[in-house]
């Protein structure tokens, strides 16, 4: 009988370990949880009969150090021939992403992934998770909100900052704005994305949140309202950087605040075993860094 072979992931978890000597550093590098580390090294072990590493502080056994050159070397050949590690044809990877996330930081960087994985067939769909718009049977998935999530494993992947925003010619009708007390009868866009109170309470405002000017569910579309002229938007400024590098928006103040929420990538138990969905999780964490 033919000896097993472990598991792609597991042999990428032992590289990371063996590198980094912490769990936690090797999983944000994997895009797994601490705990999918240490199942995967238990794996390992187990397939291998024999043990890696030194429960105290990571340090590899003797039998560890020797495995380490072994893997080290067929992972660099496998990098030299990414597509080896596909035997069995294309793999199908369905993303899904919140629309204005996917049109301004995601689309304008996947060529470079198509480019990178031409042996990965990518379906990206829109889904708008705050307000339950799923998409269906994705692989991965964007969540935006607060990171509380118990029925999917997730890290997180982009804070940013808000401010207000509106169109150059809005703000010359309309103001000068030299604190934020001048927003004081103004139009203020509303969005449950990035409810007003986040901004009044950095400012000490004990101002209600907004109920009378237009209401919107996606960040791209506020962006679009404010720079119609039909008010202020608070928007995130990686999200906005189209419209305030093109001039369609314009800040209203310098100074920013740290927003409550940020983009999360989600997945269910076992999916990060599926070589495609590690690998595009691997990618979008430093594309976005």
């Amino acid at each position: 009988m033919n000896p097993r072979i472990p598991p792609i992931q597991c042999l990428l978890t032992f590289e990371a370990l063996a590198r980094h000597k912490n769990a936690t550093q090797a999983a944000a590098e994997l895009c797994v949880t601490p705990s999918a580390i240490s199942h995967r090294i238990r794996q390992l072990e187990q397939v291998l009969g024999f043990k890696l590493f030194s429960r105290a502080d990571f340090s590899l056994t003797h039998e560890g150090i020797e495995y380490l050159q072994d893997v080290c070397e067929g992972l660099r050949a496998l990098q030299r021939r990414p597509s080896s590690v596909s035997l069995t044809g294309p793999k199908r990877l369905r993303v899904a992403a919140p629309p204005t996330f996917a049109r301004t930081l995601l689309m304008p960087k996947l060529r470079h992934f198509i480019e990178a994985y031409p042996e990965i067939n990518l379906s990206l769909q829109v889904s708008i998770a705050l307000f339950d718009v799923q998409a269906e049977d994705s692989d991965l998935t964007i969540r935006f909100g607060s990171g509380r999530y118990s029925d999917v494993e997730h890290i997180c992947l982009l804070r940013d900052e808000v401010t207000p925003l509106a169109s150059p010619t809005w703000v010359r009708e309309n103001g000068p704005f030299y604190n934020t007390s001048d927003l004081r009868g103004v139009p203020l866009l509303r969005s449950a994305l990035e409810p007003w109170r986040t901004w009044f309470d950095a400012h000490d405002l004990d101002w209600p949140e907004p109920s009378e000017a237009s209401s919107f569910n996606d960040t791209g579309l506020v962006c679009d309202a404010a720079s119609q002229g039909l008010g202020v938007g608070l928007v995130r400024l990686k999200l906005a950087a189209p419209w305030l590098e093109n001039g369609q928006l314009v800040r209203l103040f310098d100074h920013n605040v740290s927003s409550p929420h940020a983009h999360y990538l989600c997945w269910r138990t076992g999916t990060m075993e599926r070589w495609e969905c590690a690998t595009f999780a691997d990618w979008l964490k430093k594309a976005l860094t």
